[in-house]
């Protein structure tokens, strides 16, 4: 296996040469560092983690909390993690991941040993216990989410309530007027996760903005589940004709209650799901989808990590507009 000194012998220069062009701490010329870089390329050399941390402060790794719980879509949660992963590799960075039932605890283990160089935090509450954590940590973080008060916290995530608006605005141009939310199940609400709530507070306002006639209904995971929603907004607005569904869990147990109780889609009810668009293409019928962008939102975080990490100013918060895809779910309502 190379070492550092079969680099520095090939690239003609000294061994402290090749640790600087590694870690950056001092300026190298364009030419030299570019001839340290073939060797390491040519001769296949991968500097030791602990070394690379001991010279340039840094252990070249990022912590990212994930949530793995029942009312979680799993599959939707590893397309951040890769996201994250495939990104943090272009900055030669690791990714070390940490559930959020470790809490706080979690966070100050890993930041207090010195184990990343930053965090990146996922399924952000409306009053996050772990935030204040994080400010008092060295260490500079990320939150994949939006807390009530985001002030000199750094966000990025999806803009879920222009999101529930343009699904709105979707099927009242289809010529619907009587729609229900399907949403997360109770317990997402109860914790106040905001993605939940922004998209809510956004269905509402686009409802009335819009002269729509709404109900919204949150919903178990599994067919129990979804067959007491739409036995609720069946209910509370008779004859609804599209459903907006913010619950990715909900798809396959719903198209078959639908087929259940002789409900076509897109013929009888039209659907327009908020869900990434392998999970919008897998169905049935192929959905009309709000995007859920996850590769954007994970490289994104990243990014602004690595900003962090260099010292560049950061936006603070970034929310990326909604891009509603059609496919074969919406149609005129029914005559």
């Amino acid at each position: 296996m190379p070492t550092i000194s079969d680099v520095a012998r090939a690239a003609g220069v000294s061994m402290s040469t090749v640790s600087y062009v590694l870690s950056g701490r001092r300026p190298i010329s364009a030419e030299t560092s570019a001839r340290v870089k073939a060797a390491i390329a040519e001769l296949g050399y991968h500097p030791h983690a602990g070394a690379r941390a001991l010279a340039s402060s840094r252990t070249n790794v990022l912590a990212l909390v994930v949530p793995l719980r029942v009312d979680v879509s799993v599959p939707v949660i590893m397309q951040f993690v890769t996201a994250v992963v495939t990104a943090a590799r272009t900055y030669n960075h690791d990714v070390l991941l940490l559930t959020k039932d470790e809490g706080t605890a979690g966070l100050e283990r890993v930041a207090g040993a010195t184990m990343v160089d930053a965090l990146i935090v996922m399924d952000v509450e409306r009053d996050d216990v772990r935030i204040p954590a994080l400010g008092r940590l060295k260490q500079p973080s990320v939150l994949i989410g939006l807390p009530d008060d985001a002030a000199g916290i750094d966000c990025v995530d999806l803009d879920f309530a222009a999101t529930a608006h343009e699904c709105l605005a979707h099927l009242a141009g289809h010529g619907h007027r009587r729609i229900a939310l399907v949403g997360p199940s109770p317990a997402v609400y109860e914790r106040g996760t905001t993605y939940a709530g922004r998209f809510l507070d956004g269905f509402t306002g686009a409802s009335a903005e819009l002269g729509l006639e709404t109900v919204a209904h949150s919903c178990e995971p599994g067919a129990a589940g979804v067959r007491a929603a739409l036995t609720e907004i069946e209910d509370e607005l008779p004859g609804v004709t599209a459903l907006v569904v913010h619950n990715e869990e909900a798809l396959v147990p719903l198209f078959e209650e639908l087929r259940a109780r002789g409900r076509r889609v897109p013929e009888d009810l039209s659907i327009v799901a908020v869900c990434p668009r392998d999970v919008a293409t897998s169905m049935p019928v192929n959905l009309t989808s709000a995007d859920i962008p996850a590769h954007d939102v994970g490289t994104l975080a990243v990014e602004i990590a690595m900003d962090l990490l260099d010292g560049r100013r950061t936006e603070g918060v970034r929310l990326l507009p909604p891009t509603i895809v059609e496919r074969d779910s919406c149609a005129a309502p029914a005559s």
